[in-house]
């Protein structure tokens, strides 16, 4: 018999050594710390082959009564499964259990999306009177222009930003590439500039984005700087977080015609059914200027 808590050890410094970031890290940790103590508290079960799926069942429906959202459920459980699945590829048990617990269907919520007039307004926002700004200027133009993930742009070092290419270490260690428009690269250029000269003669990270004293910056300055972006430029009624201008790259290169196989690419995903949600998120108007641009017997007319 297998004592979960060292299987649960086991298959963390298996993440770990995966490359998984230390947020991640820290949300599996955490779960599997409240599993392991369900499981032994309120089930009497240590060892990893006695937990069978009516236990997982159980614990599922104790996230329910404690309020949890079908989301914040569904995403707990893709953990536990994940585990689950480790072990039974290790061969430590027959097969996942896990994958036969039902959960709470997710109801599809249309995100809305950011105007281009918002978008530009949270540029402009920013000048290039000083280093923060010019940095936080740069900044909310890469996420728009080239959809990139917090962690991403947080991750970039100074050779991963080429003459007209960006180099994206994404999720996984998976990398790719981004392209830089003329209208980026006249930002980048002035950024560049503007940190030359503010940390010159200074020893700094070699992060592509630093702090004021030269160092990374961090997930909450991030965030910080996307939220004021938001703010100066009275953007409204919206969630002003990377994942929006992600979404707004995305259906921008949509509405440009772009096809779903080259954007999945574009913005590093792994299954092409996850950019597919862009295309639900489209307004009806967007759609139909889409359609109108594409029609075949519009474009005979042309010729």
């Amino acid at each position: 018999m297998l004592l979960l808590e060292d299987v649960l050890e086991e298959y963390l410094y298996h993440c770990q050594a995966k490359g998984f970031s230390e947020k991640t890290m820290k949300n599996k940790r955490q779960e599997y710390k409240q599993l392991k103590k369900f499981l032994k508290d309120k089930r009497g079960i240590t060892e990893l082959e006695n937990i069978t799926v009516y236990d997982l069942r159980a614990y599922v429906r104790t996230k329910h009564k404690q309020g949890l959202k079908p989301q914040s459920i569904v995403s707990m459980f893709k953990m536990i499964k994940a585990f689950f699945s480790w072990c039974e590829k290790e061969g430590y048990l027959k097969e996942n259990v896990a994958s036969k617990v039902e959960l709470p269907k997710v109801p599809k919520a249309v995100l809305e999306g950011f105007a281009i007039e918002e978008v530009k307004a949270m540029i402009d926002a920013f000048s290039y009177k000083n280093y923060l700004e010019a940095r936080n200027k740069t900044i909310i133009a890469m996420l728009a222009d080239c959809g990139l993930r917090a962690m991403e742009i947080r991750g970039l070092k100074n050779d991963d930003v080429k003459d007209t290419t960006i180099l994206v270490n994404g999720k996984g260690d998976k990398q790719r590439i981004v392209f830089i428009s003329p209208a980026l690269k006249r930002i980048l250029i002035k950024y560049e500039r503007i940190k030359r000269q503010h940390f010159e003669n200074v020893e700094t990270s070699d992060h592509y984005f630093l702090s004021y004293m030269g160092s990374g910056i961090s997930h909450v300055a991030l965030h910080n700087i996307i939220k004021e972006a938001g703010k100066r430029a009275g953007v409204k009624g919206k969630r002003v977080s990377p994942h929006t201008f992600r979404h707004f790259y995305a259906v921008q290169c949509l509405q440009q015609g772009i096809d779903v196989y080259s954007l999945s690419r574009l913005l590093g995903h792994s299954d092409i059914t996850v950019t597919q949600r862009y295309l639900q998120s489209m307004k009806d108007t967007q759609l139909l200027d889409k359609a109108i641009r594409t029609s075949p017997l519009m474009n005979l007319g042309r010729k």
